[in-house]
């Protein structure tokens, strides 16, 4: 990327410089974070965050702001809204998203009866609405949920099992032959954000992506798909699901992908809900939260460093808040790969100071290997709200 911007002439914009010049998390980000001004400030305006369930641009702003904020909200001023959305589709209409419908404009019924409210209490002294303090939007069974306070779930651990199952028992001790499952990561190649080909000016692939289709990647050889059986019953999540990823790579750099996706039934079952799946949606598999570590930040994103070959790293990190039913007959499956090219930089797999600068002779193959063993149990963190 340094080559590239160096070619063009982006390398002598500010904004550049600062990205070339400080690749890790160093006072120059830290100090500039928002959410940390926020925290250290008196918190006295109303305020109300809106963000988008697959928001393909800024799904960590609103609920790290809510963060920062909610400790100090004794006058109950502070709201929280994620809908059914886009980036910016609060501004749109909501019927749908890329493949998704919903029930009814989502954008329009919102603006109208919860956020025109809102402004109108505190900018033109009309009675107060009584917004709620969190309003999500529950996808799966498409209606607005109201809560107190956001996260809602409590945890409960979805493991990835040998077989590539995944399950809510966590793996014994005599589980399997191997702990863990392996694929060859190669930058030559890199697994597609979306399918090829691939337009990044496209504003009908951009807006979509994070709802797109899964297929498309299930069978390559260097992406681990790991599922569930079919749910017997819903399962309800709200909140921001967690990686805890046991994994070890050959190189000494590593991305990692996550994805957590809503598998439809391949055919109407019984027990699915009547009109639930649509006959081109069988077999869908939805992606609920998607997200990317890079492994050089395993010990901090303030503190960079090379990967030991072989070692079994802990790697943990947050996918997106969501509010999702899981509906019977469905399958909940976890999608582990290396690379979401081109709308994140591929890993050279090879460690170097600044990876912005990284030459070609650093981007190398290199086996990537995720662990179900007893002490190494990599899982899937979900927010399940009571039953």
């Amino acid at each position: 990327m340094g080559d590239h911007a160096r070619k063009w002439g982006l390398d002598k914009a500010p904004f550049s410089q600062l990205l070339l010049e400080h690749p890790a998390y160093d006072p120059v980000w830290s100090l500039a974070a928002v959410d940390k001004w926020l925290a250290e400030r008196p918190f006295t305006v109303p305020t109300m965050l809106v963000v988008g369930q697959w928001d393909q641009e800024d799904s960590y702003g609103a609920p790290a702001v809510y963060r920062a904020l909610h400790p100090k909200d004794n006058d109950h001023i502070l709201h929280l809204v994620i809908g059914p959305w886009r980036h910016s589709g609060v501004n749109h209409y909501g019927y749908g998203l890329g493949d998704l419908t919903f029930t009814g404009d989502t954008a329009d019924e919102f603006r109208v009866t919860v956020m025109k409210p809102f402004f109108d209490h505190y900018l033109k002294g009309t009675p107060d609405p009584g917004t709620p303090a969190v309003l999500t939007y529950a996808t799966g069974v498409n209606h607005w949920e109201t809560s107190a306070q956001w996260p809602m779930g409590k945890p409960l651990k979805l493991y990835l099992r040998e077989g590539y199952a995944a399950s809510f028992e966590a793996p014994g001790p005599a589980a399997a032959p191997s702990d863990h499952d392996d694929y060859v990561s190669d930058p030559a190649k890199p697994v597609p954000f979306i399918p090829r080909p691939i337009k990044i000016g496209d504003s009908s692939q951009w807006t979509t992506w994070l709802v797109h289709d899964q297929r498309f990647v299930s069978d390559r050889p260097d992406v681990l798909v790991y599922k569930t059986d079919a749910l017997s019953r819903p399962m309800h999540i709200m909140g921001a699901p967690e990686v805890d990823l046991f994994a070890a790579t050959s190189g000494t750099d590593s991305d990692w992908v996550v994805k957590l996706i809503d598998v439809y039934p391949d055919v109407s079952t019984e027990g699915v809900r009547a009109g639930a799946l649509p006959q081109d949606m069988a077999g869908f598999e939805l992606p609920i939260g998607i997200e990317i570590f890079r492994g050089r930040y395993v010990s901090g994103f303030d503190k960079p460093r090379a990967l030991i070959p072989g070692k079994v790293e802990e790697y943990h990190w947050s996918l997106p808040s969501v509010d999702h039913v899981f509906l019977p007959g469905h399958r909940i499956m976890v999608q582990v790969q290396s690379s979401l090219f081109p709308l994140y930089d591929r890993n050279p797999q090879t460690y170097v100071d600044n990876i912005f600068w990284a030459k070609p002779a650093d981007y190398r193959r290199a086996t990537q290997s995720v662990y179900h063993a007893p002490r190494r149990a990599s899982a899937v963190v979900l927010p399940v709200a009571d039953q």
